[in-house]
């Protein structure tokens, strides 16, 4: 009865790839095995001072840092990120951070973590788009490594312009004072993993890493997908 069942499910509702719009197979979740095994994951998190290490070099101090995978533009992680951001598929950022997590979770660097903090969103920006896709990427990657998610320690003060057009410095300064440490939070010789969609220039995990660090807190990063410039 269960099969005939799903297969009618699955012709009035097809279950469709994320990365190509194919029909998913049973036994897949949201990636079909094609579009799984082409992500172009960069395999930082085994590099010691890897390129996003480097970037935070006289900056801030980070412990390790790393991304799944890179962003090309039109690319399939460029899609990806769209149907998370843009198109309401919440479904894809608790996915792909299982992916990421199940990737750190034997690497002592990142599985030494004691809580997940996603980049937060200012409470006007998550109440226009309903969910903070950061967040998603952190609960999945609890899932598949074990670590707490701590959503309240972090808390963004300022509502800052879109940093998507803007230059390195530009983006320091719109974000530098954006971010604070909630009161009562015990942060102290905690190490703390930030998780954020798209590392660009740093600024946004500099900025959110600074008042962590003010609090006696080690920090580690994590991103879903660099495009360094």
């Amino acid at each position: 009865m269960w099969k005939p069942l799903m297969s009618l499910a699955d012709l009035f509702y097809p279950r469709l790839c994320l990365g190509c719009s194919r029909n998913l197979h049973r036994h897949e979740n949201h990636l079909c095995w094609q579009c799984l095994h082409r992500l172009p994951r960069t395999r930082y998190h085994q590099q010691v001072d890897n390129p996003l290490e480097r970037l935070f070099w006289g900056r801030t101090q980070v412990k390790a840092a790393t991304s799944f995978l890179f962003f090309t533009k039109n690319g399939i992680t460029q899609h990806l990120l769209h149907q998370l951001k843009y198109s309401g598929q919440q479904e894809v950022g608790m996915r792909l951070g299982e992916l990421v997590g199940r990737e750190l979770q034997n690497e002592a660097r990142f599985s030494s973590a004691d809580a997940l903090i996603p980049v937060p969103l200012h409470p006007k920006k998550l109440q226009m788009r309903g969910y903070n896709q950061s967040a998603l990427l952190a609960y999945g990657m609890s899932r598949a490594m074990h670590i707490p998610v701590a959503e309240k320690w972090l808390l963004r003060q300022s509502f800052t312009e879109s940093q998507t057009r803007k230059g390195r410095y530009e983006r320091w300064e719109n974000v530098s004072e954006a971010f604070v440490c909630a009161q009562g939070s015990s942060l102290m010789n905690k190490t703390i993993l930030l998780v954020d969609d798209v590392l660009t220039t740093g600024a946004t995990l500099e900025a959110c890493a600074r008042p962590l660090q003010q609090a006696g807190a080690s920090v580690l990063i994590a991103t879903l997908a660099c495009s360094l410039r």
